[in-house]
C-alpha cells in the first residue's frame, strides 16, 4: 500500500470527523427549531384521527378539517390557561405574595405550628427551621418575575412557530414524510414508507391513550379534591394529572404539588387538628389513584395503543432516563415502537426481532 492512498485514507477520515462535528454544532446550535418540529409532529399526530373524522363524517375539505382541528386545538390551550388564573389569584390571596412581611409572618406561623405538633410527638426534626430567615428568600420575587416575562416572550414565539409548522404538517402529512425518505437509499424506500404508516398509526394511538389515561386521573383527583373541599380543585387535579406524562418522577413531583397546595388553601385553620389530618388523608387517595393508574390504566392503554408487553415498556423508559434523563423517559415509548416497526421491517426474519414484534 503505497503513502499516498495511506495518506488519502487519513484525509477522508479527518474529513469524515470534521463533517460529523460540524453537523452536531449545527444541530446543537438549531435544537430550538428540532424542538418545534418534534411538538409539531406530536400535535399532528394526535390530530389526525380528529381531521380524519372531520373530512369523513362532516365531508369538510382538508384545509377546512386542518383548520378546524387547530381551532379546537387552540381552544382547549386557552382553557387551560384561563383555568389556572382561579388558582394563581387564589394562591396570592392565601400567601399574600404582594406582602413580604405577612408572607413571611403566615409561614413561620406555619412552621410554629408543624414543630410544636412534632415536638408533642417526640421528633425535633424541624427545631432548626425556626431559624430560617425567610424575608430574604422572598426579595428575589421580583427577579423572578422578569425571569416569567422573559420565559413567556420566548413562549410566544416558540408557540407561532410550533403552530405554523404543525399546520403544514396536518395539511400534508407527506411532508414529514418525504423528508425522511430522502435519507433512505432508493432501493429501500418502499419499505421504510410502509413502515412509516405503521408509525403513524400506533404513535397516535399512543398519544391519545396517554389523552385517556391523563383524563382518568384528573376525575379521580377531582373528585378527591372537591371532597375534602379545596379551592380551585379541578386546576389542581389536572396540572396533577398532566405531570404524570413524565414517567415515575411526575407522580412524586404531583404528589409534592398537591401536598402543598391543599396544606396553603387551608391557612388559617388548625394545623394539628385540620391542615395535616385533612392534607394527609388527600395524599392517601393520591397513591392510591397512582396504584390504579401504574396497575390497571397504563398497562391496558399501552399495551393496547403500543402493542407492547407493559414490562417492555418499564424497560425502556428506564433505559431512555438512565440515557437522557427525563427527556429519554419521555420519548422512550415512542422511540421504541418507531424501532419495533423498523426493525420489523427489515430483520423480520431474526428471531429477537420476530419474538418482539408478534404483535405488529
Amino acid at each position: 500500500m503505497s503513502s499516498k492512498i495511506i495518506a488519502n485514507g487519513i484525509l477522508r477520515a479527518l474529513a469524515t470527523v470534521l463533517g460529523i462535528c460540524l453537523l452536531c454544532y449545527f444541530l446543537f446550535k438549531i435544537q430550538s427549531v428540532i424542538l418545534y418540529l418534534i411538538i409539531a409532529a406530536i400535535l399532528s399526530l394526535i390530530g389526525r384521527p380528529i381531521i380524519i373524522f372531520i373530512r369523513r363524517r362532516l365531508k369538510f375539505p382538508n384545509t377546512i378539517a386542518v383548520v378546524t382541528t387547530m381551532f379546537l386545538m387552540l381552544s382547549l390551550l386557552t382553557g387551560i390557561i384561563v383555568l389556572f388564573i382561579p388558582l394563581i389569584i387564589e394562591q396570592g390571596k392565601n400567601l399574600s405574595l404582594l406582602e413580604v412581611d405577612e408572607l413571611q409572618a403566615n409561614i413561620q406561623d406555619l412552621f410554629t405550628q408543624t414543630t410544636i405538633y412534632f415536638s408533642s410527638k417526640g421528633i425535633n426534626i424541624l427545631d432548626e427551621l425556626m431559624n430560617v430567615d425567610f424575608t430574604n428568600q422572598f426579595k428575589t420575587i421580583p427577579d423572578l418575575f422578569n425571569a416569567i416575562l422573559a420565559t413567556l416572550g420566548n413562549l410566544s414565539v416558540g408557540l407561532f412557530s410550533v403552530l405554523f409548522i404543525c399546520f403544514f404538517l396536518m395539511k400534508d402529512s407527506r411532508i414529514l414524510k418525504n423528508g425522511l425518505l430522502m435519507l433512505v437509499p432508493k432501493k429501500n424506500e418502499n419499505r421504510f414508507s410502509d413502515s412509516l404508516e405503521v408509525i403513524n398509526d400506533l404513535l397516535s394511538r399512543y398519544f391519545i391513550g396517554l389523552i385517556f389515561q391523563i383524563t382518568i386521573l384528573f376525575i379521580i383527583y377531582t373528585v378527591v379534591l372537591l371532597l375534602f373541599g379545596i379551592s380551585n380543585a379541578v386546576v389542581i387535579a389536572f396540572l396533577c394529572a398532566l405531570l404524570n406524562l413524565i414517567p415515575y418522577v411526575g407522580p412524586i413531583i404531583g404528589a409534592l404539588l398537591m401536598f402543598t397546595l391543599s396544606m396553603t388553601s387551608n391557612i388559617g385553620q388548625d394545623f394539628q387538628a385540620y391542615i395535616l389530618p385533612t392534607s394527609l388523608k388527600i395524599m392517601i387517595w393520591y397513591f392510591l389513584a397512582q396504584l390504579l393508574d401504574n396497575f390497571v390504566s397504563q398497562p391496558l392503554i399501552f399495551s393496547k395503543t403500543t402493542k407492547s408487553h407493559p414490562l417492555e415498556i418499564f424497560l425502556a423508559i428506564i433505559i431512555g432516563g438512565l440515557l437522557f434523563g427525563v427527556t429519554g423517559m419521555i420519548t422512550a415509548v415512542p422511540i421504541y415502537t418507531a424501532l419495533k416497526v423498523i426493525l420489523k421491517e427489515f430483520l423480520s426474519e431474526n428471531k429477537i426481532v420476530k419474538s418482539l414484534t408478534k404483535n405488529i
